[in-house]
């Protein structure tokens, strides 16, 4: 490495701080702990898993960034996790089941964050087509 300019050893040393980085977001933030596999298959998907889950926490942290919401993907997790849905399951005289998923409003703190990511949440879900006639009979 002596041949390598101060730039070069800089970013390397970036790109290491930033690797090391991404293993302890796997285990602390994203709970993924190693597993000890003795079949290559599972070994090949848990570094799959591993690194999907990474490049969804790199996506978070570029969708905050550009939002102006700084760059710290935990918060977002942090306040979104309160967000729960439920289903509600309705037995029909005729038919299968009604199951209706309800979504719990965003409270005072979640609602600029989701507006400033630039999601909604549903405010109510549609009847399946298919079970409207039943639903208003």
């Amino acid at each position: 490495m002596t041949e390598w300019t101060a730039e070069e050893l800089w970013r390397t040393y970036v790109q290491l701080n930033e690797a090391e980085a991404a293993f302890r977001i796997q285990k602390s933030d994203l709970q993924i702990r190693p597993i000890w596999h003795h079949v290559e298959d599972r070994v090949k998907a848990q570094i799959l898993v591993c690194f999907l889950a990474y490049v969804m926490w790199k996506t978070l942290q570029g969708w905050q960034e550009r939002a102006g919401l700084g760059s710290s993907p935990r918060t977002v997790i942090e306040e979104m996790h309160r967000i729960q849905s439920v289903d509600v399951v309705l037995p029909l005289v005729r038919g299968p089941e009604l199951r209706l998923r309800c979504v719990v409003r965003p409270d005072k703190a979640q609602a600029p964050l989701l507006d400033r990511l630039g999601l909604e949440l549903p405010r109510r879900l549609r009847v399946p087509t298919r079970l409207q006639n039943v639903v208003t009979n």
